[in-house]
């Protein structure tokens, strides 16, 4: 660690009220307290901007930072400084999207092909018809059977009407079974969204602990880069005879 002392001495050769020959009494809290109440211009005081001179670095909020990667993964890092460790999530996500897209396609692609095979293969009509309806088509061979089993259980409620739409008759028990596999294959795939969806938010939720952690280091390291200042005043010539006051600039690397 290095200091640097910058020093700025003002003497006064004029004759003041200050400084008379009249012996009175001179204490230094007075005499510094004199100088820094005037009312200084502010002209001249800041240092001139020079063409082209980079700004100076800025604090980053942390919480800024999360909020910017919970909504987009890796925007958090990149408003933290760091798009290094950013560019993962940016890619993580991604091809998260990408797998919850091919999922969803191919999931209902094959739900589509099942249930046209069992409008082929067991008449059924598929307009207006639930997941629930193709569960019982997969697991019985026609509507009696399925309304023969429902009143055994006692349960009429869940009858099927055959005149109002719900009718099906399988033309072999093979093609039933063979519908069921196709049915379970494609909700298998479907249901395989609910896992990418949880590792979406997982990744959202990481990158923005991560922005966050990378605003605060980014706020550490500025403050380390600053270091500390100090300024100090003392009487030249000591309070017998004072002639000037040094203003002493130290500032620690």
């Amino acid at each position: 660690m290095r200091r640097v002392h910058l020093v700025f001495a003002f003497f006064v050769f004029v004759r003041s009220p200050l400084f008379a020959d009249e012996p009175r009494s001179i204490n230094r809290d007075a005499i510094r307290q004199d100088l820094f109440s005037a009312s200084v211009p502010a002209v001249g005081l800041s240092a001139p901007s020079l063409q082209g001179e980079e700004p100076a670095p800025k604090k980053k909020s942390p919480a800024l930072a999360a909020l910017l990667s919970l909504a987009v993964p890796g925007l958090g890092e990149h408003y933290a400084g760091d798009f290094g460790g950013g560019k993962y999530f940016v890619v993580a996500e991604g091809a998260l999207w990408l797998t919850y897209a091919t999922f969803h396609v191919y999931g209902n692609s094959l739900r589509d092909d099942a249930r046209a095979f069992a409008a082929i293969h067991a008449g059924l009509n598929p307009a207006g018809k639930d997941d629930q309806f193709y569960v019982d088509v997969g697991n019985f061979i026609n509507t009696q059977e399925f309304n023969d089993k429902r009143l055994q259980e006692r349960s009429p409620e869940r009858l099927y009407d055959a005149e109002a739409g719900y009718f099906w008759q399988w033309d072999s028990d093979a093609n039933r079974a063979a519908f069921r596999e196709k049915r379970i294959s494609a909700e298998t795939v479907l249901n395989n969204r609910k896992f990418v969806v949880a590792a979406i938010v997982v990744n959202h939720i990481v990158s923005a602990i991560n922005a966050a952690r990378l605003a605060i280091s980014h706020n550490n390291a500025l403050l380390e880069s600053l270091g500390t200042v100090d300024v100090r005043a003392d009487v030249m010539g000591g309070l017998a005879n004072p002639h000037g006051i040094r203003l002493t600039l130290i500032k620690t690397f």
